[in-house]
């Protein structure tokens, strides 16, 4: 047993660098407020509850953890023993009792996840391990962690086999609607989960610039000497305010089919949450335990939710959400901008003072 009485999970080997440690932690420390809402709305999805409780007692949990014990390498401390140690570093840091199955498989595609209904298991490829440095890869097992602390690994091995059903199932035009609408929103669940699990990351991994670095190679590769964090987060900023009202829309559809967040936008929220004072006070020791969750009020969760994505409209600078904003905010004119918007002309609104320049309805384009 440590000398802080944690029960000894085989922590003999800990890294020489002291990191603070966050007993008895919550998951609701780390969580992003849309991850939370995120998860409620789907598990309110029409339909949802039949298909978990369906696939709950159908998925093969016995032959998932076959297949890796067959063809990937387990992290022990014969095996990937670097690994093992960061592994067992993040769930002490965590707090995370049992530590959770950890394997390598060979896949040149840079990737981790973690999965499993009745207990998680963590997977990364040869492309991450080959891919990140030492500590760049202890702010992703931290990330995986998170996942098993949040329990996330539930709904991601339904994701993963719903993904591939539906492939199956593509000729069945009912069928493959129902699967796709449930598919749709785990995806929007899970790319928010990784906002979460980024925290998580940062958390175990404590150096902000080696979760930056990670993410920076994620998008870019290994050449870190030609990036640049400035730069990177500079293309977050352009990503979210650049264009008009089609391509706002262009945005929306072009992270419809995908299971992460755009990688400058994940290295963005992560540093202004490391800047926080929410991030700062987990630090100091003044962080939600586990203990408090089941008086944890569903009403606070809901308006802490709805309180984060309101501040995200009204500072966001993409400009669908602009709009979004001044409705609620019952701004005037909201007909013109539209039409400037998707014209092209978001960037030529009138300056205080100027007259409105609207086009006149008879000049409109159809």
């Amino acid at each position: 047993m440590s000398d802080d009485g944690h029960q000894n999970n085989g922590h003999e080997h800990v890294p020489s660098r002291q990191r603070r440690r966050f007993p008895g932690i919550s998951s609701r420390a780390y969580e992003h407020p849309a991850d939370r809402s995120a998860l409620v709305a789907l598990r309110k999805l029409s339909g949802f509850d039949t298909v978990f409780k369906a696939l709950s007692g159908l998925l093969p949990e016995r032959s998932l953890r076959l297949l890796f014990l067959s063809d990937s390498v387990r992290v022990s401390d014969q095996q990937f023993a670097y690994l093992n140690d960061m592994l067992r570093d993040a769930c002490y840091i965590l707090d995370l009792e049992k530590v959770p199955p950890m394997y390598v498989t060979q896949d040149p595609q840079p990737n981790a996840m973690c999965i499993g209904l009745d207990e998680p298991i963590i997977v990364v490829t040869t492309g991450l391990v080959d891919l990140l440095d030492e500590e760049e890869m202890r702010a992703v097992v931290g990330h995986e962690v998170g996942h098993a602390l949040s329990g996330h690994s539930v709904y991601r091995t339904i994701l993963l086999f719903l993904t591939s059903l539906a492939l199956r199932v593509a000729w069945i035009p009912l069928g493959n609607l129902a699967i796709m609408a449930i598919v749709t929103a785990l995806r929007e669940w899970f790319r928010k989960s990784e906002l979460s699990a980024d925290r998580a990351g940062l958390l175990v991994g404590q150096d902000l610039r080696a979760s930056m670095r990670g993410l920076m190679k994620l998008a870019g590769g290994h050449h870190l000497h030609e990036m640049n964090v400035d730069a990177f987060l500079k293309q977050a900023e352009e990503y979210e305010a650049g264009g008009d009202l089609r391509d706002s829309v262009l945005k929306i559809l072009n992270v419809l089919p995908r299971s992460h967040p755009f990688t400058t936008v994940r290295a963005a929220e992560l540093k202004k949450w490391a800047e926080s004072r929410d991030y700062q006070r987990i630090m100091d020791g003044h962080y939600p335990r586990r203990t408090e969750d089941k008086d944890t009020s569903v009403t606070d969760s809901f308006r802490e939710s709805a309180a984060s994505y309101a501040t995200n409209v009204k500072s966001s600078k993409d400009p669908l959400m602009k709009l979004v904003s001044d409705i609620a905010g019952g701004a005037g004119d909201l007909g013109g901008r539209v039409r400037r918007g998707f014209g092209g002309f978001a960037n030529s609104a009138p300056q205080d003072g100027e007259p409105p320049t609207d086009t006149p309805r008879g000049n409109e384009e159809s």
